[in-house]
């Protein structure tokens, strides 16, 4: 059965509202690239530096905070436009519950949470750097991965918890059968819990998330009351693939890869630029940060498609596992159906689509694949023929 011949195209409104986001998406890239750059090139980020010393009285780690936050909040006043046009797109569409107040106080949260990693960020980043200034690039990469790694260990319980409201799965029964799911795959699940979506949007999700202790399965209360129990298990069963074929350790492997490489850039551009050029006024001289925070732009936009084809692999390897994970395929197809029609995804979009902007295959790809598996394990083995002599 050709599963992708059997489905039907992608809606006009499906199409349309995936055109205009991925046009959002642009647009705030392109946004922030001309924002570093224009800081670079016109030594705005000099001037930048000089108000922060200012408004800090010449105290230096004051003044590093002052400079991240004359920056975010700069970036925040460029970028508001193209973040409420992204609000009002998925009222638009009828994805989304929320408030305009309450957007704006969540824009805010997020707002004062980037501020506070982002200074602690950039304050080790030049202390370091005042310090080792030949291999600064070394420790700060250590720190950041360490950083990264302690993210993901709080997230679900210090950052999630900011912008989303959780209690525990009340539904006693599915309960029991995703921890047991999730023993099956070999983790040691901390608690399910229902994560309160609706209060702000009408898509629907799940996810296995944080690390050792705070581990836990979270279900968005959309997912559950629109989806059954199978379903449920078989969204489950995808996410704790992941675990199975250690893709969260792999991913921190090609992360420490990724930013060796780009500290160890930055580190010769800085150098570069401060000792021939004399952009700057020293290697710790902190309105240098636009142009690193340029030479990670230009690294994760150059090596976008590469992550995105591993991410669709490893994409591939949950699902797989899900299959033989769950009675039926079934539930999976369904559940696929389902969460495209309810997130308004396509379905099917272009092959140029896929490669740049998905880090998961097309749903079409997804269900043509389990249905191929599932046919697969309805044929019988062939005898072997006698052969003779």
């Amino acid at each position: 059965m050709n599963t992708v011949s059997t489905l039907k195209p992608d809606s006009l409104e499906a199409r349309r509202y995936n055109r205009l986001k991925r046009w959002l998406e642009v647009s705030d890239l392109i946004v922030g690239f001309v924002l570093l750059l224009a800081l670079v090139l016109t030594h705005g980020s000099a001037r930048l530096r000089d108000l922060a010393y200012l408004a800090s009285r010449q105290y230096y780690s004051i003044a590093v905070f002052m400079f991240v936050l004359f920056l975010l909040l700069i970036s925040k006043v460029l970028s508001l436009p193209i973040d409420y046009y992204g609000f009002r797109l998925e009222h638009e569409f009828k994805l989304s519950n929320q408030k305009p107040g309450a957007w704006l106080w969540d824009e805010l949260k997020g707002w004062l949470v980037g501020l506070v990693i982002l200074t602690i960020l950039v304050e080790v980043l030049y202390a370091t750097i005042r310090l080792y200034p030949d291999y600064w690039w070394l420790v700060v990469w250590a720190v950041f991965i360490g950083f990264t790694v302690l993210l993901a260990q709080l997230a679900p319980v210090v950052l999630f918890p900011i912008f989303y409201r959780f209690e525990p799965l009340k539904n006693d029964a599915l309960r029991e059968r995703l921890v047991k799911l999730g023993e099956k795959a070999g983790t040691k699940v901390r608690g399910v819990y229902e994560w309160k979506i609706s209060e702000k949007s009408k898509k629907a999700n799940a996810a296995l998330t944080g690390l050792g202790k705070t581990r836990r399965i979270i279900i968005a209360d959309t997912l559950l009351e629109n989806y059954s129990d199978d379903e449920i298990e078989a969204v489950l069963a995808h996410e704790l693939g992941h675990h199975v074929h250690g893709h969260i350790a792999k991913g921190i492997l090609v992360q420490v890869g990724i930013t060796f490489v780009g500290f160890w850039a930055s580190h010769i551009i800085l150098r570069y630029v401060v000792d021939q050029r004399q952009m700057f006024q020293s290697m710790s001289d902190f309105a240098n940060l636009p142009l690193l925070a340029l030479i990670a732009a230009v690294l994760g936009l150059v090596l976008t498609p590469v992550l995105n084809a591993y991410s669709r692999y490893n994409e591939r390897q949950a699902d797989s596992y899900a299959w033989k994970s769950i009675p039926s395929v079934e539930p999976f197809v369904t559940s696929m159906h389902k969460l495209a029609s309810q997130n308004l995804a396509e379905e099917n979009p272009a092959r140029w689509i896929e490669v740049l902007f998905h880090s998961h295959p097309t749903i079409a790809k997804r269900v043509e694949a389990a249905e191929k598996w599932r046919e697969r394990q309805a044929v019988p083995p062939s005898e072997t023929p006698a052969t003779s002599v």
